[in-house]
Formats: C-alpha cells, structure tokens, sequence
C-alpha cells in the first residue's frame, strides 16, 4: 500500500460489546484518511485459548502478532510481530512478501516514554522521547528536527470510561519521509496502543 500521498491518517480502535463487561478482547483497528475514508484495518491474530490467557494476565508483555489488510481488497499488506518480553519491547514490521521494512525498540530511560524506529539495517531512522506527563503526544525526530507525531485523540467520556477504544492521529509532518518509513510509523500506533494504553480488564 502506498501511503506517501497522505499527509496524516487516523487509526481507529473497533470496540466490541465483551468489552463494556470486562472481558479483553481481540484488539482490532481500522486506518482512515484525513477525510474520514476507511482505507485499512489492522487485527491481533487469535491464538485460541493461550492467546486470550496471555491477553489477560500478561498484557503489553506478551506475544503478538497483527496483520494490516486493504480495506477494499482484504488483502494482508503488513505485519507486526512483537515478541514476548519483559523489559524493552520491540515491534518488527514485514511486508505481506516477507521483507523486513524495520522494527520499533524501546529504549531505557526512567521519566520519559522512549523508543527508536530502526529501518531494515538496524539503523535509527527517527526517535521517540516523551515525557510521562505528556502522555497523549509522541513526537517523532531525526538529528533534533520533528518529522512526524502520534498523538491520542479523545474519544468520549463514554468510551474512555467503558471501553479500551482508542484513536490515534498518526500526523506524517516531513512530506519527504518514504513510503518504509510511514509503514513503520503506522505500526508505531498500535505498538504506543499496546504498550502505553491498553488497559486491564479489571481497572
């Protein structure tokens, strides 16, 4: 999927009615335009009973895989695999062919929400340093310059109260980043989704 001609997109969290008693759900998003088109979805692929039991009871550390699908053919156009772990998580990214477009990495930093986007050779192409007291904007810089931001946008009292539903403004600010880099930046949503707001079934 080319995504270079869209200057922002928003991903949408679809909530589900298990949600509103409690129950933790398969996470599911769908990718709009800046004019509210539907262009994507993206899912957590099921992992049976296991899957749901680590859903619950290990969160953001556990393994997980999503797959990002056109939303006009269904056709798979990327994947996220995130390995389990306990300190430093990171979200590699492939195409639906098999190649490697980068990874997300969380680096240590003790009052700050940190990770680097790396490419496919390992290399820092933008980084991510927010304050815990920022919380609902991540802002993406290369050498000092701000290229691209993810910031949560409020969804409802309703839903933030009863639901895990989450939007995410994914705002492509450098016209010149390249189509690898506004993949990865894509995935940077659900991977800050998971990582920093998915929330436990009992708070």
């Amino acid at each position: 999927m080319n995504l270079t001609t869209y200057p922002a997109l928003l991903v949408k969290q679809v909530h589900e009615l298990a949600e509103l008693i409690g129950f933790e759900s398969r996470n599911k998003y769908e990718v709009q335009d800046p004019e509210g088109r539907a262009i994507a979805y993206a899912a957590e692929q099921s992992s049976g009973l296991g899957g749901t039991i680590a859903r619950q009871f290990l969160g953001h550390w556990r393994r997980f895989d999503i797959t990002l699908f056109d939303y006009h053919s269904r056709r798979p156009f990327l994947h996220a695999h995130h390995p389990f772990r306990w300190f430093f998580q990171r979200l590699e990214v492939r195409t639906e062919d098999g190649r490697y477009l980068g990874a997300l990495q969380q680096r240590f930093a003790i009052f700050s929400k940190s990770f680097d986007v790396q490419d496919a050779h390992g290399r820092v192409v933008l980084k991510v340093s927010s304050p815990f007291w920022r919380i609902w904007t991540f802002k993406f810089t290369h050498q000092g310059q701000q290229r691209a931001m993810i910031a949560k946008k409020w969804s409802g009292l309703l839903a933030e109260a009863f639901t895990d539903k989450d939007n995410f403004l994914v705002d492509y600010q450098d016209p010149q980043l390249d189509n690898d880099t506004r993949m990865l930046l894509l995935a940077a949503a659900l991977f800050i989704d998971l990582q920093y707001f998915e929330k436990k079934a009992d708070s």
